[in-house]
Formats: C-alpha cells, structure tokens, sequence
C-alpha cells in the first residue's frame, strides 16, 4: 500500500534542541550526500561521473531550497531545485518511493545532456525533504552526437527532453519510460547504467535519511535543515556588511554561436547594498541564432557558480547563501533565452560566461576590503574547449567520449599567491580528470602528450596559473571528432589590477601529410584517424598586478619550471633571462623595465619615475581598487582616488580611470591566436611611473567603462552599448 503525500505537512514541532544532537544531525547531512557521490561513482560506468567531476549531489527541502551540496559542479544546485519547485507548482501527486526524472533546460536543466532526478523523502508518511542527483550524459540524442550541435538553431535538434517524468512509481521503475529514454540516445547502455546509478543514489539518500528521522526524530532532523539554511544566510549577510557598498560593472563576451561569428556579450552590473546583491545582466546580448544560449535555469546556476565558492569560504554551502541575491534579466537574452532558442552548449557558453562576470564583480568588492583584500582573485579557467569522439571501437562496438580534460584549465592568481597550475574553474572546487592510462583504455584514444602550457597563465606581479594542453588521435582506423569551444579569440580568464588575461584557446589539426590546420573556435565535426593529430591549448588564470613588478627571481622560477618563456620573460615581465635558463642579469632587466614603463606613457625614461613597492597593508581607512590604485574617503569631498606613487586620479568619486594614462595594448604573441576582429585590448598607466593599473578588453567603438563606484554614489545603470 502507497500512501500520497501532503507536501503541505512540513511541520518542525517537537524538534530537539539539544545543541550536540543538532551538531550531529548536521554532520550526517553532509556525510549521507556524500554518501550519495560515492553510491553515484560506484554504480555510474561513465567516465565524466568516475573519473571526472561532472555531476552533482545534495539534499533539499520540502520546498526545493537545497541544504547540502557536494563539493563538484556548483553550477548545478539551483536546477535540481527548479526541478522540484517545478512538481509542487503543477501540484504533482507524490507518493513515497517515487523517483522523478528531468533534463529540460526551460524547467530546471542547465542543458539536454545534463539529466537530473529528485526523490521526495517520507517518513513515516510526512515529507521530510528531497534528494537530488544530476550528472552530464554523453549523448542524450539529437541531430549530432553528443547532442552538442554547432548546426541547430531551435531547441528539438538537440535532443530528448524530459520536463518531470516518474521513472520510478511508488518504488517500481517504469520500464516502458526508461526504454522511451535509452532508445533517444546513441549510447543506451552507458545512459541506463548512469540513470540506475541515479536510482541507487536517491536509495541510499532515502535510506539514511530515514534512518536518521528514526533515531532522532523527524522534526528534529527537519528543523536542523531549516536552521543550517538559515544559518548561512546569517553568516553570508555579516560577510557582505563587512564588503564595501557600491557598484561594480564587469563584462565578458562569447564568440561564434556555430553559424557565423558574432560577439555576443555577458554584460553584469553588481550593486552591493549592506547585507544584499543585485546581480543585473539586462545589458547583455539578444539571444543567439545559434546553440551557446542558456535558459534562467543557466543565468541562476552561473550566478550560484561563482557566488557559492567565491563568498562561502567557511560558511556552510547551501540555499542561504543565495537568498542575499536578487537577479535582474529580461527573457530573450543569450542568458536567458526562451523556445526555441537551441541552448544545447549552454554549460560550456553562455553559463560559463555568466560565472566569469559575476566572479569579476565579486572579486572587484573582495579586492576593496581590508579584510578580505589578500583573497581577492583574477577569473579562473574561463572557458571549457569541448571534445567529443565517436564512432566504433577495436570490437565493432559504438563509443563515445566527453573528454574532461579541458577542466585543466589555470587557476585565477591572488593578491597574496600565485594562481594555481591546471586547478580548474571556480566552479568546480573539487575538480578532477581521468589519468591518460584510463582514457586510453576504455575509449579508443592515443595521446602524444599531456602537459602544462608554458605561458597560458596570465602574467602579473602574482601569475595566473597556466592551462594545460593535449596532442591526441585514434586507435581506430576512423572515428568522428566534435570541437567546439569560445576563447579562442576572447581572452575570458581576465586579470585583475593590472594583471594580464590568461591566454587564449589554441586548437590544431594535423592530417595525414598536410600542414597544420588552425582550427577556429567552433570548427564542428571533422574525421579522425590515427596518421592525424588533434591539439589543444586551454587558458590559463589571470594575473593580477603590473607583470613588471614581479619578483625578477619568481620569473626565473617560472622559467626553469618551463611555464613561462625565456622570450616571454623578457618581452612581458621584462626579465632578461640568460639562454641557459640559470640565472637573470639584473641591470639589464632593471633597464628594460623603465624602457616598457615609459613606452606605455610615450615619454623618455628620463621623465620616468621608478614606481613604489606594493605594501602588503593600506593605512587604515584607505582601500584597495586595484593592485597600484587606492581609495581614501573625506567626510566633506567624499572619494577620491590615487596611485600609490602618489598620481591623483579622481576625486569625489572612485572613477580613477579619469585620471589615468590609457595606451593601446598588445597581448603577448605567446596568448594564441589574435583577437576577435570587434575585440581590443586598453591598457591604463599611472601618469607618473607608467606602472600598469588595469586592463581592459572591449568592443572597438566603446570606451571602456568604469567598472567599480563605491557609495555614496548613485550605482550604475545597465546600458545596451554591448549588445547586439
């Protein structure tokens, strides 16, 4: 006998308040969704969930706020979430045992591929909460496989979706709706044994948690929910009193939508009010013609992205976290774009970008706080080049491969410590990817190598860290490559106070006895076999500060550790490195770096002043803009706005740039290829030492803005200037 569900009964009364019990309670919660990664790993045979770090598990609400969340994708919490408030909008009927499975994009998904279920928890016949799985698929059907099309122009080209099914009714599973979804995909068995591994997962979450309602009642566990929600609002909100209020605008943009190569534009304006966020992307572009969309699901899961990691350093990760923010976007944008719209590269794209933005912003606000100053970071990773291959292995049998190792990306450097090499984007904490030996092994793919990429870090007085890049073909006499990626001529891992941007995407292909074929950024399917070669080179982290005030030794670091250069050394940190790579001549290096200061302002080096250190700490009451540009605030002249070689650059506003000397800039020859043909690059100098204070890439025909006014001033206003 199945009992139906009152979602309507979620009452706490009764609820313990024993602070040792609750602290326990709170552990477990954590402990079962990892439970859940673990039962999800043990059962998946994908290599995306084994080996690789694409999926997501947590636990929810009665009313879809989720509580818990592993450490993998934090793109991916707010949609299982979408999925839930979803049922109980339509008022679904539930009964114990169900298992409701979802991977529409309009409804919650980030895309197609990513499929996602949800299992409401009852005890004892009252809903406690939900569980939630999600995980990206190889090939959920579609006219291309992967069900990444670089072709498709609406939604149904892309694949199955699935709104909010029962694959599971009261503890049967539906087999007529599992075989109406294996049957869409090019890859049944691997999607059926990732969806009974989702079953699995959901089995152990509502084991545990019933186990756990047993032994110290339901209410209790319910009300230690709440208050864990609850709690990080709490801390989230004293953390963002203790940020500066004012606004920030920061921009990234997205390039070839797989019909023609339009710049389509993530335009984010964050205004900071005491204890809230408001996150406006209305400036952003028109949705596109072409799959690199995102639904709101995406803009939310973007926001939550960068949100979650970037603000919840010792705070509990949960739904709390997000209730300070508030976020602005009209439909039809390329963040949230409506059907038909094809969103099927979403994840990679348009919701890559969104994290990009919202990172900048937040970091500008980190940077402008004394107390959390030395945490402030430059973007990470900032695109994820895709690859996927199919076609038939050594046994005739069909395969595919969604290759993870672009997740290798550079890591964003710090004010107080250098990025770190190959860590990954932000919004995958944990990040991992298969050893090479287990790629090879269970697809059929040959590597020529797998390495770190000399001089993909952004360079900066702190480097970003650099991308790694692969050479890889086939073990088979053919098989078909998908390539797809943006950043190929948009550097997205941008710096911050002076830092350089990470380099950019670098993708090649060698055919049997032909030159080298540079590949664009959205070449589409193409044959491989194995007299071919197939490489990629992926961002790096940007830099923050003046590269020419890194520390000569840590250049000649970087150069014997064979990531940066000794030509880039000299031609971008101004280091003059001797051919053997053992030692830097120091009065050269000092002579070139006057020269590359005062060519920025076009004077004599004799005009030149010799720049300040950068100090560790400020005086108190003055705050940080940048790595050289500081901020000190008079009750009667409000802001104003000066270097520290003592340059006054504004006053009565933070709108330094007023004051500073902008010069054209030209990336280093070593970023990749050129830029986009509507993209160039700014760079702003101190007047007095021609010390490096922002870099700022924009659309030619567009000045660059001022992207942060601290209050009292009024905030910035979101404007179409971007969007097309």
């Amino acid at each position: 006998m199945t009992t139906t569900i009152d979602v309507s009964r979620v009452s706490t009364e009764g609820a313990g308040t024993d602070p040792v019990v609750r602290q326990v309670v709170r552990s477990r919660l954590v402990a079962i969704t990892d439970q859940m990664r673990l039962a999800l790993q043990s059962v998946s045979g994908s290599p995306t969930v084994t080996e690789a770090s694409d999926f997501f598990t947590g636990i929810y609400l009665p009313d879809g706020a989720f509580v818990t969340m592993g450490h993998q994708v934090t793109f991916e919490a707010p949609p299982v979430g979408a999925l839930i408030r979803h049922l109980l909008a339509k008022g679904t009927a539930l009964r114990a045992g169900d298992r409701i499975i979802g991977n529409d994009p309009f409804v919650g998904a980030l895309h197609q591929n990513d499929v996602q279920m949800c299992a409401p928890i009852v005890v004892d016949g009252e809903l406690l909460g939900w569980a939630g799985v999600m995980a990206h698929e190889t090939d959920i059907g579609g006219m291309d496989f992967a069900s990444w099309s670089p072709k498709a122009t609406e939604v149904w080209q892309e694949g199955l979706r699935i709104p909010a099914v029962k694959l599971v009714d009261a503890g049967e599973l539906r087999e007529d709706v599992l075989e109406m979804i294996l049957t869409a995909s090019r890859l049944p068995a691997q999607v059926g044994l990732d969806i009974r591994a989702f079953i699995a997962t959901l089995n152990v979450a509502a084991e545990r948690l019933t186990e756990l309602s047993h032994r110290y009642g339901r209410a209790t566990v319910l009300s230690v929910m709440h208050a864990m929600v609850d709690d990080a609002e709490v801390l989230v909100r004293a953390r963002l009193r203790e940020l500066p209020d004012g606004a920030v605008h920061t921009r990234d943009f997205l390039e070839h939508d797989g019909h023609e190569n339009v710049l389509h534009v993530i335009d984010c304006v964050l205004t900071k009010r005491g204890d809230s966020l408001s996150f406006d992307f209305s400036g952003s572009s028109p949705q596109a013609h072409g799959f690199v969309n995102c639904s709101r699901a995406g803009l939310v899961g973007g926001v939550a992205g960068a949100v979650i990691p970037t603000l919840g350093f010792g705070i509990p990760w949960n739904e709390g976290m997000l209730r300070p923010v508030e976020i602005t976007a009209p439909d039809g944008l390329v963040c949230t774009a409506v059907p038909p719209a094809p969103v099927g590269s979403a994840t990679v794209e348009a919701v890559w970008t969104v994290s990009n933005v919202v990172s900048a912003a937040l970091n500008r606000l980190l940077l402008a706080s004394p107390a959390y100053a030395h945490r402030a970071q430059a973007v990470s990773s900032g695109t994820m080049a895709t690859f996927n291959l199919s076609g038939r292995d050594r046994h005739g049998q069909v395969f595919g491969l969604h290759l993870m190792d672009p997740l290798a990306g550079g890591f964003g450097a710090f004010a107080d410590h250098d990025g770190q090499n190959a860590a990954g984007p932000i919004n995958a904490p944990c990040p991992s990817i298969a050893d090479v030996e287990v790629n090879e092994q269970k697809n059929p793919l040959f590597y020529s190598y797998r390495r770190l990429a000399a001089d993909t870090g952004g360079a900066g007085r702190r480097r970003g860290g650099v991308g790694a890049e692969v050479g890889i073909t086939v073990s088979v006499p053919r098989a078909e490559a998908l390539v797809m990626t943006h950043g190929a001529e948009v550097p997205n891992s941008a710096g911050i106070g002076g830092g350089l941007p990470g380099g950019l995407i670098h993708q090649r292909f060698t055919a049997a006895g032909e030159p080298v074929a540079e590949l664009g950024p959205k070449p589409g399917s193409f044959p491989i076999t194995p007299a071919d070669l197939f490489e990629v080179t992926w961002q790096g982290g940007g830099g923050l500060g003046d590269p020419l005030d890194r520390d000569p030794a840590a250049v000649l670091a970087d150069v014997r550790y064979g990531v940066v250069s000794i030509e880039s050394a000299r031609e971008t940190y101004g280091v003059v490195v001797q051919e053997s790579g053992d030692a830097y001549d120091a009065e050269a290096t000092t002579r070139v770096r006057r020269t590359g200061r005062a060519a920025r302002l076009g004077v004599s080096v004799e005009a030149l002043l010799d720049p300040a250190p950068v100090p560790e700490t400020l005086p108190a009451g003055t705050v940080r803009l940048g790595d050289r540009v500081v901020a000190d605030h008079d009750p009667e002249r409000g802001w104003g706005a000066r270097t520290l070689d003592g340059a006054v650059l504004a006053q009565g506003s933070t709108r330094w740039r007023e004051g500073a000397h902008p010069f054209a800039l030209d990336l280093p020859a070593a970023s990749g290829r050129s830029l986009h043909a509507d993209l160039t690059v700014t760079g702003w100098a101190c007047p007095l030492t021609g010390a490096l204070l922002a870099v700022d890439v924009h659309q030619r025909g567009h000045e660059p803005f001022h992207d942060l006014e601290l209050a009292p001033l009024p905030v910035i206003q979101p404007t179409k200037e971007g969007a097309r």
